[in-house]
């Protein structure tokens, strides 16, 4: 098994909207904003090469949205999906399998395109299927009025009418065997039935921490975005997470991060707090 971390771009997001009740004088010592309040965060997906598998893990936000869409996230850098999996040595075509942590816009925007010989929507990974599981497709094709300008139609109609879809089945908060050395944790916290990929790799369990945990920052309970449709549920479920992580020695794969691909935890006499952060190849290029 070969894993590479995929950059898809960057954007921004107000400070405040990403850590909720935490006032800006403490959040702000360690994310600081510009003058507008924006703080910088990262599109960060992964790629899994395992024997005839192609897995990749979410897909960015995107270039079919419109300029006043994107006017709203101060997109910036060079990165795109596309060009991050070319620059591998893989074409969009070897793509098998996209497993989408939820679908919000951010999370699944670039699994969708326009034709520009149809122009119609349609899959950018061909011969890939698409993978989320029955609870959160429901909750995002019938939108809730707080989530519905998160879960864009052309960015989600599009993966089922291309018969390209399938579920993951939920048994209870944690279904082993999704793949070959593929868990999922679910969590409800953030959005329905968001799933968090666990891959054992090296003798180690690597968590795509999606909107769980966005970034080093958010460690500590009471950090939790103001996006998430159940925060007490998130604060719940991320002490139960980074409980286990500390005790098991887990790898946090962050998506959302601006410097810090990847950490691990421990426990102190505060709770759980940051053990060291790294790039994903200090520990496993």
């Amino acid at each position: 098994m070969k894993i590479y971390p995929i950059n898809t771009g960057n954007f921004k997001l107000d400070g405040g909207a990403m850590h909720g009740v935490v006032p800006k004088s403490i959040w702000s010592r360690n994310n600081v904003p510009d003058d507008n309040n924006m703080c910088n965060w990262s599109m960060r997906c992964m790629l899994i090469e395992d024997e005839d598998r192609l897995i990749l893990i979410d897909t960015g936000i995107g270039d079919k949205q419109s300029e006043k869409f994107f006017s709203y996230y101060y997109l910036f850098g060079e990165d795109t999906l596309q060009k991050s999996i070319e620059a591998l040595g893989f074409g969009m075509d070897q793509i098998t399998d996209v497993i989408l942590t939820h679908l919000h816009f951010d999370h699944c925007g670039g699994a969708i395109g326009m034709n520009s010989k149809t122009e119609r929507y349609e899959p950018r990974f061909p011969n890939a299927t698409f993978w989320s599981n029955e609870k959160h497709w429901k909750w995002a094709t019938e939108p809730n009025p707080r989530e519905k300008a998160s879960f864009l139609k052309e960015n989600i109609m599009p993966i089922q009418e291309s018969g390209q879809l399938k579920f993951i089945d939920r048994v209870g908060d944690f279904t082993t065997n999704v793949f070959p050395n593929i868990d999922m944790f679910f969590m409800d916290g953030h959005t329905e039935s968001q799933m968090l990929p666990v891959i054992s790799h090296k003798e180690k369990k690597i968590v795509f921490m999606a909107d769980l945990l966005p970034s080093v920052g958010h460690i500590p309970l009471p950090y939790v975005m103001g996006y998430d449709t159940r925060p007490l549920i998130t604060m719940t479920e991320k002490e139960k997470f980074l409980k286990e992580a500390a005790e098991k020695e887990f790898v946090l794969f962050l998506e959302h991060d601006f410097v810090n691909e990847c950490c691990t935890v421990k426990q102190t006499d505060r709770g759980v707090r940051l053990d060291e952060s790294f790039r994903f190849n200090e520990l496993f290029g």
